[in-house]
């Protein structure tokens, strides 16, 4: 597939939207994918139009059926209105990064084209799995409708798309929320300003960020319904001061571990250092050199600092760890082994402290820099090497195909 004779990869689109833009915080939600079903019935309980309503339909009978009809229930109700005209939405988010600063992150909700990776313009760096593809894919067919946004990064070199970003921050915002303390303004931009924000993004690459199994669904859903050519997708800018990549911290399950094989193995690649379990999870990551690295938390206030004697040679630091740290955990853990994942090193601490996790390994990000490479490389990352803070709002804008 040539690039010459494919359509703009980012175009403005008519989005549907609540009409209640000063209640949106009680509207919206995270991801579908990091809502526990705890927090689900947390974000229904908010108000009886949350988007958790739709992204994660629950109750007797088919799902998919029952989101669909409360979705058709609410236009009717006027909960929902569509845009006039085509646009584009800004969204701004303020939040806390672990050492307590404050920062912005600023990008612009776009229809961004949906087309197969063959094509070079949206690259991806990990795998995904049947399971959530057929979930969203069932949602999608039922709804007619792509409801949630992923979130792509555009390398924006000579920072046309940030600088019009910032024109349009420095206006009143559409409406404001807060989602999990994290504060959101989102603008909408039409006629000739908005096509100018839409074309200054280029026409790719653009690097998926979060969103993988949305995208490919999208591709399936495509194949099946020729007019849902596009997606929303939330496009920032790389050099954009709020860009931030955590680490995504492991928690290994199953029957309890004895570390003594484990250390004599790990000795082979690693220096391995008993530490102070009390000491500030980050500044024992920070603390570690140029090698590939990692920390183990075992039961019993065991803190291990593993770190290689010299930079890995062009393997990412993740995947080192990932096989030669975590997988002979993952074994050790016996046939009832399993992952977890988290963003806070406390929860790391905690689970293994009141024995619900056998072990845990603290991780170091992985630069943005490197996640690009990877995917210009067509290579792929192992699972939940990134964690992109905050996640992309669900809610503030919907695309209806039917």
């Amino acid at each position: 597939m040539s690039a010459a004779v494919l359509p703009p990869l980012i175009a403005p689109f008519a989005a549907e939207r609540y009409r209640a833009v000063d209640r949106l915080g009680d509207l919206v939600a995270p991801p579908y994918d990091v809502i526990s079903m705890t927090f689900r019935d947390t974000l229904a309980a908010r108000h009886p139009h949350n988007i958790v309503r739709l992204i994660l339909p629950s109750g007797p009978g088919n799902r998919y059926d029952a989101a669909a009809k409360l979705l058709a229930q609410w236009r009717a109700e006027g909960v929902l209105e569509r845009d006039p005209a085509p646009g584009v939405y800004v969204v701004q988010q303020e939040f806390l990064t672990p050492d307590g600063r404050t920062h912005l992150r600023t990008g612009v909700i776009a229809g961004l084209h949906v087309e197969p990776y063959d094509a070079g313009r949206v690259r991806p760096h990990e795998h995904t799995h049947r399971g959530p593809k057929e979930d969203r894919l069932a949602l999608a067919r039922a709804t007619g409708a792509m409801l949630e946004t992923i979130f792509v990064l555009a390398r924006d070199e000579r920072g046309h798309l940030q600088r019009r970003l910032d024109g349009v921050t420095h206006h009143e915002p559409l409406a404001v929320a807060e989602l999990d303390g994290v504060a959101i303004g989102l603008w909408r931009v039409g006629g000739v300003q908005g096509r100018e924000i839409a074309h200054a993004v280029g026409d790719g690459p653009l690097y998926i960020a979060d969103g993988h199994h949305r995208f490919e669904t999208a591709n399936a859903l495509r194949a099946e319904l020729p007019v849902a050519e596009r997606m929303p997708a939330l496009v920032v800018p790389l050099r954009d001061p709020g860009l931030f990549v955590l680490p995504t911290h492991r928690l290994v399950t199953g029957t309890p571990i004895d570390p003594v094989a484990l250390v004599t193995a790990w000795a082979r690649h690693f220096a391995v250092d008993e530490r102070e379990a009390e000491l500030d999870p980050r500044g024992l990551l920070e603390g570690l050199g140029a090698g590939a690295s990692a920390v183990v938390v075992l039961p019993q206030g065991r803190v291990l600092a593993l770190s290689a004697p010299s930079p890995q040679d062009g393997e990412l630091e993740i995947a080192v760890v990932e096989r030669d740290v975590v997988q002979p955990l993952l074994a050790a853990a016996g046939p009832a082994g399993a992952l977890s994942y988290t963003a806070h090193p406390g929860e790391v601490f905690d689970a293994v402290g009141r024995g619900s996790a056998a072990a845990g390994v603290l991780v170091r990000p992985t630069p943005v820099e490197r996640v690009l490479a990877v995917a210009d490389a067509r290579g792929v990352m192992p699972p939940k090497s990134t964690y992109f803070a905050p996640k992309v709002p669900s809610g503030l804008v919907f695309l209806p195909y039917v």
